[in-house]
């Protein structure tokens, strides 16, 4: 008879945390205890339940799922087990490489959900303590591209690992639906109050996300910031105009103008006109 595992959902989405649920629900041996929709609610929930298992969503505002691991490792007694979920398919294919326990895209298959709830059976019959912290660690510097000894001195110092590959595209949560862009259609960025406006292929999309979270993700020799609130994609510039009050406007391929603020202009210049 399989061994129950005790185990928590974090996801900011409730249908997210609702769907994987119900399809756990089909493994006896699976009782899920707990649900948390923030990282810092992950964090005091994992700590006080200590379960032997958490599905952990990467992308939350607040604390990204990293975030929450190193916390976890500061604070509480032993690592439980975790399995990143994500809608973001460049740390899925990073960590199916990798010898940690698993990974699950979003939505979640259940044929990919039944594999992995028997590789981790098994994982936890035989991972104890140390090791398995240290292969999470390796987890997290395999997706990020560095090396366990830097990943483990970036956790001590309370920093985020960070992430030295672009995605190709940026999944974006809204009533329970994801919609995955194309990071190349991205015309523009600009920050409208706590939320992020993604301007691509003609629509527009809201993203909860701060401009310093969403800039570090994107490849700066493609995005470029002209502005406090505003960030440009540099392939979709077709001129730079000045005007004769010494302001410089970006008129993009479809006709948008974007103003270029003081502090950017000279960086601005220099990328788009090649100097």
């Amino acid at each position: 008879m399989n061994q129950v595992i005790r185990a928590v959902i974090v996801d900011d989405e409730p249908l997210a945390r609702q769907g994987l649920r119900i399809r756990l629900s089909s493994f006896p041996h699976i009782d899920v205890i707990a649900e948390a929709g923030s990282g810092r609610e992950a964090v005091e929930l994992i700590v006080n339940e200590k379960p032997d298992l958490v599905f952990l969503d990467i992308q939350m505002p607040g604390l990204s799922g990293f975030d929450v691991l190193r916390l976890i490792r500061e604070k509480a007694e032993q690592m439980p087990a975790v399995v990143f979920v994500t809608a973001y398919d460049h740390y899925a294919i990073r960590a199916f490489e990798v010898r940690a326990l698993d990974y699950l895209l979003k939505p979640v298959d259940e044929e990919r959900l039944a594999v992995a709830m028997e590789r981790i059976s098994g994982e936890l019959r035989t991972e104890r303590g140390t090791e398995y912290q240290q292969r999470l660690v390796q987890l997290v510097a395999d997706i990020t591209g560095g090396d366990v000894e830097e990943i483990l001195q970036q956790l001590a110092e309370g920093k985020s690992p960070t992430i030295d590959q672009y995605p190709e595209h940026i999944a974006i949560k809204d009533s329970g639906e994801i919609t995955r862009v194309a990071i190349n259609s991205i015309e523009w960025i600009d920050a409208a109050g706590d939320y992020m406006c993604i301007h691509a292929a003609n629509q527009t999309h809201i993203l909860r996300r701060t401009m310093k979270e969403l800039e570090q993700e994107l490849n700066p020799r493609m995005f470029q910031r002209i502005h406090r609130s505003a960030i440009v994609n540099l392939a979709q510039v077709e001129k730079l105009c000045s005007r004769q009050n010494g302001e410089y406007h970006l008129i993009l391929q479809n006709g948008q103008e974007l103003k270029v603020s003081r502090s950017y202009k000279d960086r601005i210049k220099q990328l788009v006109l090649g100097n």
